[in-house]
């Protein structure tokens, strides 16, 4: 928040971090409802969750953005279990080595064309609906 003055009151650190807990815990009960043929991991429908109450505004962002800030900060550190894992069942690197690099390559590659051309979709649709005049001035 640049340039602007904080004037809201944040949640304390326990009643973000319950809403967080609360969120995943629903997350988790409705993720067990799906089939393991389209299993859908927990965090993602909790992302969904979070996003949604935020967007119709059931819970404020100031209730849970100091939280989820510093989640972003560590979120680093969270993956280096994945990591020790990945490194640890080394022998699927020895055989199928080249598959994965090949598949994580497409991915990124994919991933990347995909956001720059829904991003200028919706900057385009944006625009559009703006009238095309719609500068920030950062000054």
């Amino acid at each position: 928040m640049t340039g602007k003055n904080k004037s809201h009151k944040s949640a304390p650190v326990l009643v973000q971090l319950g809403i967080y807990a609360g969120i995943l815990w629903i997350s988790s009960i409705i993720s067990s409802f799906f089939s393991r043929d389209f299993a859908v991991p927990t965090p993602v429908i909790g992302l969904v969750l979070l996003y949604l109450l935020l967007t119709f505004k059931i819970i404020k962002l100031e209730w849970v953005e100091d939280f989820g800030m510093f989640l972003i900060s560590i979120v680093g550190f969270l993956f280096v279990p994945s990591g020790i894992q990945i490194a640890d069942d080394l022998s699927i690197l020895k055989t199928e080595g080249l598959q994965v690099i090949f598949v994580i390559l497409v991915a990124t590659i994919a991933l990347l064309v995909v956001t720059a051309y829904v991003t200028r979709v919706i900057i385009t649709i944006h625009q559009k609906i703006t009238g095309g005049n719609d500068h920030d001035d950062v000054n």
